[in-house]
Parts: structure tokens; C-alpha cells; sequence
């Protein structure tokens, strides 16, 4: 299964660089996971922010191949405790299929992506940043992983 994480944004912080690098080093062997980082739509005086999520949208689109099972983080998506995660994770390696995690710009996901996902997933109702979004999620997925192994890194 090939794991991409899609994100609007680029240029993070070194100390996100550095958390996201951590876990995805720590996935290597498991859970390769391959970052795609999708430009933000132009904003400015004169330019309709929802204009700038459709340009998003539309290169969030071009980065995920036909069959591929797409989970958008959504602040309206479901909650899942890491557990849950875990089992999605184990669903999605059955099903054999690629797998996209797509995290949306400032003003959210084009309504295009959201049509698009197989999933929608809620980090909960705060409002956090979007790069401490990116290093949540692979944090999760790193849980997921050892979850699944039997890895004493979840203690719950």
C-alpha cells in the first residue's frame, strides 16, 4: 500500500520538519509514507479566498491516482480514538488499495476534495494549525502502526 500525506502548504517551521521527520522515520518500515505538499491558493487584496481553495482543491485532485482510498481531514468528519485509527488502518491495508490523507488549506477542503474522500476524519473541534495538523496525523499513524504490532508505544 502507497501512503501519502497531501497537504496545502509548504514551508513549515524547522521544528515541525523536525517532528514530521521523526514519525515518518519511524513508519519507514511499516507504513512508508510519502509527503506531497500542494501550494496555497493565491490570496490577497482583490481575491476571492474561495477561489484560491478551488485552485488547492484542483492540485489536491492531481496528486491522487484513480484508485486511491482518500480520507480527508474535515473538522465535520468523525472522531476516532487511536484504536480506531488503528483498525481503519488495518481495514485500508485489506482492501489493497492506495491510501491519501489529505489535509486542506486555511479555508478548508474544495468541496471537490470532500466529494472525492471515502472518509472524513475530525481531529476534533479545535481549531489548530494546519502544520500542527500535518504532525499530529503522522504522529497517529506511527501509533496506529505500533498499535497494530503490538508495539508497547500506546499505553491506554
Amino acid at each position: 500500500m502507497r501512503t501519502r500525506l497531501i497537504s496545502v502548504g509548504e514551508r513549515m517551521p524547522d521544528w515541525v520538519e523536525q517532528g514530521f521527520s521523526e514519525y515518518r522515520k519511524r513508519l519507514s518500515r511499516e507504513l512508508p509514507l510519502e509527503l506531497v505538499e500542494v501550494p496555497l491558493g493565491h490570496r490577497g487584496k482583490g481575491r476571492d479566498a474561495a477561489r484560491a481553495t478551488q485552485e488547492e482543491g484542483q492540485a489536491v485532485l492531481a496528486a491522487i491516482a484513480a484508485d486511491t482510498h482518500v480520507v480527508a481531514l474535515d473538522v465535520r468528519g468523525k472522531q476516532w480514538s487511536s484504536e480506531q485509527l488503528a483498525s481503519h488502518l488495518g481495514d485500508w491495508r485489506m482492501q489493497g488499495r492506495n491510501l491519501a490523507l489529505v489535509i486542506g488549506g486555511p479555508d478548508g477542503h474544495a468541496d471537490a476534495v470532500l466529494q472525492r474522500a471515502n472518509q472524513r476524519w475530525s481531529l476534533g473541534e479545535l481549531t489548530l494549525p494546519h502544520m500542527l495538523v500535518r504532525l499530529i496525523v503522522v504522529e497517529q499513524l506511527y501509533r496506529a502502526t505500533t498499535i497494530l504490532a503490538g508495539h508497547p508505544y500506546h499505553r491506554a
